[in-house]
């Protein structure tokens, strides 16, 4: 009888134009998946996109029965990508990471140590070292800072597209309501501690994007961003929501 680490796993991957990496992104993972979880399933988020995307996801399909698509059309954002994601799975605990192959999915096994560790209700990542522009860390730096002013949130990297999480958080806690930019991790983490969920945070590695290109900071989506946070710092504050 084999020995894995979790009985069961939900994984989800947003994507938007990554017609050249998601083959390969969930394939490492399945080879992973089949060692760590007794039950497993990847959830592919096509947000709208204007590649092959779609095409190269339903031959995912065809290849493993463990696979499910979401597609939005128009695309919607990445904050819709992520909902889409949580709320579709069907299993006890839950993992994403970005669909671009930054992330090396071998290292869900230090996520699920960490949890039984600790107890954790979620094991959030943090950037050994992020491999991207240094204006984009700038930016997100001084986005953690805002959020801890506004409601007291520490951690190391908001944002960090690697994340394992229990279903009871996603079941529990008020429903999401960003749709685009970078607020959805904020929105979710913030809500989690505050309906009192323990969050530790984990160490994860992060490497050079080889294929496609980056989106999502645009001017009008981190405009767009910054009113949602503090639409919810006045719900929270003065609605009691």
């Amino acid at each position: 009888m084999k020995n894995y680490l979790i009985d069961e796993l939900s994984v989800f991957f947003p994507c938007y134009n990554e017609e050249k990496n998601i083959q390969k992104t969930v394939d490492k993972a399945i080879k992973v998946l089949n060692e760590v979880a007794q039950k497993w399933e990847i959830i592919i988020i096509n947000d709208g996109s204007k590649d092959n995307t779609g095409a190269v996801a339903l031959k995912i399909k065809k290849q493993y029965p463990n696979i499910k698509i979401v597609t939005h059309d128009p695309n919607r954002g990445y904050g819709a990508a992520f909902k889409s994601g949580i709320y579709n799975a069907k299993y006890k605990w839950i993992t994403f990471t970005d669909s671009d192959g930054q992330f090396d999915f071998s290292e869900i096994k230090n996520f699920i140590a960490t949890q039984k560790k600790s107890q954790a209700d979620l094991v959030i990542g943090y950037y050994i070292s992020r491999q991207v522009a240094k204006s984009v860390i700038v930016s997100s730096k001084i986005w953690e800072l805002i959020v801890f002013v506004l409601f007291g949130l520490k951690v190391k990297d908001i944002d960090c597209g690697f994340k394992f999480f229990s279903k009871k958080v996603v079941d529990t806690i008020p429903k999401l309501e960003a749709e685009r930019g970078a607020f959805i991790s904020s929105e979710f983490l913030i809500k989690s501690k505050k309906s009192g969920y323990k969050i530790v945070e984990i160490p994860v590695h992060h490497y050079p994007r080889t294929e496609g290109q980056a989106t999502g900071r645009k001017l009008n989506v981190i405009i767009k961003s910054f009113i949602d946070l503090f639409k919810l710092w006045l719900k929270i504050n003065f609605k009691r929501a």
